[in-house]
């Protein structure tokens, strides 16, 4: 029988610049996260998503790649990911590497080959065009424009970065290429594939304009679906491997449709991650994604936060919960208390929902947005080309002491490629493991308290303001209102994100209940 574990797994992104250093640059790399894997064995994680490691000249983070059958020296070798693929399949935790398919690097091979002459084969890999007016008036993914000139005078095509060229997935060198890859990693004994902007490849080769009455001419175009069907047909050649969809999509329709059974496995559930803390919405969000998923026989996926996106302790604290790249502002009034109390009721709320749980890494420390980095330590391309990044949720990890680096890099060596925040002292994994209190050993029993919760969920009488589902005999029960909601009848609480008082659950808390 083939095992469908990404159907109900939890899975800990490791963002490998900010995770452990284990050479002492200041820069996490493959020595520290294998120094560190037994942090996600205590856990209890049942797999590791891997961040772009890549050769790349670090444009985009990682996220404009040069190579993508090596490692980026800054990171280590090919031979030490090997190794900790054999490493963490001994722990029993599987492993994702994350491929980015929708543009590569302008250190390339191919694009310097195209670079170079404008009668190479390569300029046909890309979107080349020529003429005196930029091809389009599209804008970036990132903001700003999406065409850059050459010195021959050609256009190239790039909706994120001029350092991150478009390929043309219209050409079959292109498909073939890609195919290798991901052939490549499966051979090495990866679990999983995680697609980068899975919904952006294809372009309409006519080049319209943005028409909000019409088809758009970059995002989710029809003829996307043929490429990850000839991918799931070559993960189908190999045991127990998952293919995972980066897909932003608003449709419900739309977003199913990429996880057909011929298609992709599992996609990420951006509907989820940006709901405000409101009941209402939190229900309808709930709702609108089981019934998306169900409707392909696909598992959900339920995500709090990520490396793109505003940490969700930070989130819950301000007056708008709600996540978007179109109101993600930096200085917003936080309450980090409240945000701490919400992000734990969410953690129980995450963790119980039928399907999988993403967990991105700092999460289950309760960390917080660092909002105040110095804009000579910024590095983010979206920072400059829109006024908000994402650094401050990709500062380096707290391990141990009281002081940064905190046990991030060796005592004495350089320090961290962005600066930790001061107040993480009490947030370090030596500071929270064996405190029943902490947001750590929340994590720890809730996830293994999990392997309890079975079956389909079914929604229970709630009051106002609260959520309240079964699943077996386990309800749960999240408060996400002003005052205390009455608990339902019940035999023993299992796990609890905060304090109870008598028969009542206090505003923006959650339980687990074993039921009568």
């Amino acid at each position: 029988m083939t095992n469908t574990w990404w159907r109900d797994a939890v899975i800990y992104q490791v963002y490998p610049r900010s995770y452990a250093d284990g050479n002492g640059d200041g820069v996490g790399d493959i020595a520290g996260i294998r120094a560190r894997l037994d942090h996600l064995s205590a856990l209890g994680v049942d797999a590791i998503w891997f961040s772009p490691w890549y050769p790349s000249p670090m444009a985009d983070a990682g996220y404009d790649v040069s190579d993508y059958r090596d490692i980026d020296p800054v990171f280590g070798t090919l031979g030490e990911v090997e190794a900790l693929i054999a490493e963490a399949h001994r722990a029993g935790i599987r492993v994702i590497v994350d491929v980015v398919p929708n543009h590569c690097s302008i250190e390339h091979p191919w694009f310097q080959k195209a670079l170079a002459d404008p009668a190479a084969p390569e300029r046909e890999l890309f979107w080349f065009r020529d003429g005196d007016e930029m091809p389009t008036a599209w804008r970036g993914e990132f903001g700003g424009t999406t065409w850059t000139r050459t010195p021959d005078g050609a256009w190239y095509l790039h909706l994120f970065t001029p350092e991150q060229p478009d390929f043309n997935w219209d050409h079959p060198r292109v498909r073939a290429e890609f195919e290798s890859v991901l052939r490549f990693w499966l051979d090495r004994g990866v679990d999983g594939i995680r697609i980068d902007s899975a919904a952006l490849l294809m372009k309409d080769p006519d080049l319209p304009e943005v028409d909000p009455s019409a088809k758009h001419p970059f995002h989710d175009l029809d003829a996307v679906h043929d490429v990850y069907r000839s991918w799931r047909r070559i993960a189908d050649e190999y045991a127990d491997r998952a293919l995972i969809g980066e897909v932003w999509l608003p449709e419900v329709d739309r977003f199913a449709a990429y996880l057909r059974p011929d298609e992709l496995h599992a996609a990420f559930n951006f509907d989820f991650l940006g709901c405000a803390w409101d009941a209402g919405a939190m229900r309808a969000c709930i709702d609108r994604t089981l019934d998306a998923h169900a409707g392909v026989g696909a598992p959900a996926t339920w995500v709090l936060s990520n490396h793109d996106v505003t940490r969700h302790v930070t989130r819950y604290g301000r007056q708008d919960t709600a996540f978007s790249f179109a109101t993600k502002r930096e200085g917003t009034p936080t309450d980090l208390e409240l945000g701490t109390r919400r992000a734990r009721a969410a953690a129980l709320l995450s963790l119980s929902l039928p399907g999988a749980a993403y967990v991105y890494q700092g999460e289950e420390l309760g960390l917080w947005e660092v909002e105040n980095l110095p804009v000579e330590a910024r590095q983010d391309p979206m920072w400059q080309r829109s006024g908000h990044g994402r650094d401050g949720c990709r500062v380096p990890i707290p391990w141990s002491s009281e002081r940064p680096p905190f046990g991030f890099s060796p005592d004495g060596a350089a320090e961290p490629w962005l600066p930790q925040p001061e107040g993480w002292k009490d947030l370090t994994v030596a500071a929270q493991t064996g405190d029943p209190h902490s947001m750590l050993e929340l994590y720890r029993r809730a996830i293994a308290a999990r392997r309890a919760l079975s079956g389909p969920m079914r929604w229970l009488p709630s009051p106002p303001g609260a959520l309240a589902y079964a699943r077996g005999d386990v309800a749960v029960v999240v408060n996400m209102s002003g005052a205390p909601v009455p608990l339902p009848d019940h035999d023993t609480c299992l796990l609890a994100s905060g304090p109870l008082d008598d028969g009542v659950l206090p505003p923006d808390t959650a339980v687990w209940l074993r039921t009568t």
